[in-house]
């Protein structure tokens, strides 16, 4: 299996988390693709019409995408049915708080792009305190969820780590730790697992 990746992405991270959990990593070959969201690539784009990563090119040369549909195959592939509940309460807690952790990824990423993207005379700055509310909104949730949240790893707690993680990353001057200091100390103790401390974000330098 190929998997195209960039080791900045919190998309990508999600994925190799699961890969790692599920013991698969020695089977997937990594392509590096920065994904530009301006500029289209070509190669990128015949696996995802969306252009977008990651994207999971399997034996048969089809294609999965997005990171949704990724994990859930690989936690199949590698019969880990804890990362993905069975049918219950528990597989919709896991599967609302990936959304949850997903949709603020997506406002980071906006705001991000709106800022360092965009020429400055077209940036519109009540878009982007939009894009921020949204992020302050997920955060007020994920503090509320951490006595919930236990010591089991699911999609969904491998989601809130990922988001947490590119706050660290991206939004360093956020100090989202002061308006929720539970997640701070959930967060702490999830991001020194094995497959979630080899997975952090960075910049690339080859």
């Amino acid at each position: 299996m190929q998997l195209f990746h960039a080791p900045t992405s919190p998309f990508v991270r999600k994925v190799m988390v699961v890969a790692q959990e599920a013991g698969l990593l020695d089977a997937i070959e990594i392509v590096f693709n920065a994904a530009s969201p301006i500029a289209r690539d070509a190669v990128l784009a015949d696996r995802n019409p969306l252009g977008k990563i990651p994207v999971l090119v399997l034996e048969d040369g089809s294609a999965l995408y997005d990171s949704r549909v990724i994990c859930e195959y690989l936690a199949a592939l590698g019969g880990v049915d804890t990362l993905f509940p069975p049918t219950g309460p528990a597989r919709w807690q896991a599967l609302t708080q990936q959304a949850l952790g997903d949709g603020l990824l997506d406002a980071a990423l906006v705001a991000r792009y709106e800022a360092v993207m965009r020429p400055e005379e077209l940036q519109w700055p009540a878009w982007r305190e939009a894009q921020l509310a949204k992020i302050h909104g997920a955060l007020e949730q994920i503090e509320a969820l951490v006595p919930a949240l236990g010591e089991t790893m699911t999609i969904g707690t491998i989601s809130l780590g990922c988001a947490l993680g590119y706050l660290d990353f991206r939004y360093a001057d956020l100090d989202w730790r002061r308006e929720a200091p539970q997640a701070a100390r959930w967060f702490a103790a999830f991001d020194a697992r094995p497959s979630m401390a080899a997975t952090r974000p960075r910049e690339r330098t080859a």
